[in-house]
Order: structure tokens, then sequence, then C-alpha cells
């Protein structure tokens, strides 16, 4: 069975290192342009890429399919299936079209919950104890598809986005290679979507990072767990502003914003309801540190 990949960052590429690992034939991979990247804007390729050429697979990364030659390119591939990991681009139907029923995507949620560009980060956000990834036959609607697949995975209370990202990750590329198993055997049961279910899942921005103090602990916990790694949660102390990089709930009482106290494990803040501890913070310009040994250098006045 000839496969094509699509995909770009991390998670894409875990699934694809597997399906090579699984011995699945992989004709030809797309994957985003290369970027500049960091302080010297030095171009980079992205994570699929780094994958497919150490395997000497050949590596396409058009900026769009609007172009009839690029479509005719992937057409000369002659895909049986094309497997869809966070490509990061939407696919026209023209496309979709070379391989009937054989585009499959891989979705960081249980579908119909989380459609959209940043489905674990939300379901971290929103406080969710369950999330998981779902295979889904590719559909010109975003993430619409029926689904041939589920597997779920609890959230750790404390668990980040980026940490929930790595476990979604290896259950991606195991539901990846189990779907295209059953797909050349003809054994996938497609199941539409319940659209009375759904919920989306819109891009992160740094509008998001502040934290507001007036909302319970719970919620504070959930937004920094759910920012991480990226934008991070943001606070301000003494005028200085902080990114939060990791809390706890502990128990407390004060005004939304009061700072209880510096403990060895971190600095208590008060919530509407409850405290949290921060526990790991970045002054602007500065590293991330633990907190207490942040303030042992800095200390607080009071405290």
């Amino acid at each position: 069975m000839r496969v094509v990949f699509m995909g770009t960052p991390d998670i894409a590429a875990t699934c694809l290192k597997q399906i090579i690992a699984d011995g699945f034939e992989v004709v030809g991979v797309y994957t985003q342009p290369d970027r500049p990247k960091g302080r010297g804007m030095k171009m980079v390729f992205p994570p699929v890429k780094e994958v497919a050429l150490s395997h000497e697979i050949p590596v396409y990364q058009p900026e769009n399919f609007r172009e009839e030659k690029t479509v005719q390119q992937l057409r000369d591939l002659k895909p049986d299936v094309v497997a869809v990991v966070a490509y990061g681009r939407i696919l026209p139907q023209k496309v979709l079209d070379i391989v009937p029923g054989g585009f499959i995507n891989i979705h960081a949620s249980v579908l119909p919950q989380y459609r959209g560009s940043a489905p674990y980060q939300w379901a971290v956000l929103d406080g969710l104890k369950e999330t998981g990834v779902s295979a889904q036959f590719m559909v010109h609607a975003m993430d619409a598809g029926d689904v041939v697949g589920v597997s779920k995975t609890p959230i750790g209370e404390n668990e980040t986005a980026g940490e929930l990202l790595d476990r979604l990750a290896v259950l991606g590329a195991q539901l990846l290679c189990e779907t295209l198993k059953k797909f050349e055997k003809k054994a996938l049961v497609p199941v539409p979507q319940d659209e009375s279910k759904v919920t989306f899942a819109p891009m992160l921005d740094k509008s998001m990072c502040p934290i507001d103090w007036n909302q319970p602990a719970q919620q504070v916990h959930n937004k920094v767990r759910g920012l991480h790694p990226w934008p991070v949660a943001t606070m301000e102390l003494k005028g200085q502003k902080f990114k939060v990089h990791a809390t706890k709930i502990v128990e407390g009482k004060g005004k939304p914003g009061e700072i209880l106290g510096v403990t060895k494990t971190g600095l208590k803040i008060a919530c509407a309801e409850g405290a949290v501890e921060v526990t790991s913070l970045q002054a602007e310009g500065g590293k991330r540190m633990a907190a207490p040994d942040y303030f042992r250098g800095h200390p607080l006045e009071g405290f």
C-alpha cells in the first residue's frame, strides 16, 4: 500500500516515525516550507522533514495547492491513502478527490469535541479530566469527517498542555498505524459525528496570557497549564511582569490577587475562590526559576 504522509510539527514527526517503523511504504512526505527561527532567523526544517530525509523519503513543501502542477505532483505519487497529522494547511476539494475516501487525519481530541487548531490546549484550559485522539476520514469542512477510531487518555491534575501533547503524539501514532492496517483490509467502520455535540478550539494568542485573579483557583491553575509551553500565562508583581510556568492549588483565602505568603515551595496568591501557589516563574528578561529560589534573591517586602 502506497502511503503519502502530510504533517509538520513534532506530533506529526512521531506519527511518521511509527508508520515507517511498522513497515508501511511511505512514497512521499508533504510538510510546510522551511521557516526562519530564533534570534538569528536561521532557516529551520520542520520536524517531519528531518524524519523523512533521515529515511531518504522524497519531501514536498508547497506553500499551497493552488497550482495544477502541485496537485499533479501528488497524483503522480499514486497514493492508496494519505495520512494527515497537523499539516497546517486546509486541503482543497480537488486534492481530496485524488484519493476518494483515502485521506485519514489524526486529530488531538475526541471528536466532535474541540474541532480546530488548539484542541488539547483547550481540553486543559476547560479543565477536562479526559481527552484523546481521533482518526477521521477528511472532508473539506474542518475536522468534520466520519470518525474511524478513537483512543482516550486521562489528563493529570497538574499536567500541562505540552506534557499532554507528548502523550497524545504516542497515542496518535499508535492509532494511525491501527487505522492504516484496517484501511488496507477494508475493515474501517466510519461513524458520522454528532453535530449537536460539536465544540471548537480556536487558536491561542498572547491576549489570553494575563491571569485574572478574580477567577477561582481551579480556573487559574487550568490557564497556567493550558497555556504552557506557549503562549504562557503572565502576572504582574510590584509593577514587574512575570511568566508563570507552573502552579498548584493550595488552601488560602484573601482578596483576589493578594499575596498570602512566600513558602518553601512557592508564592501563594489568593483567587476568587481558594488560592494557588506559583512554583515556577520567569521575570521579564530573565530565566525560568523555581519561585523559592527567585524570591530568596529578590525578597518581597513584608514576607
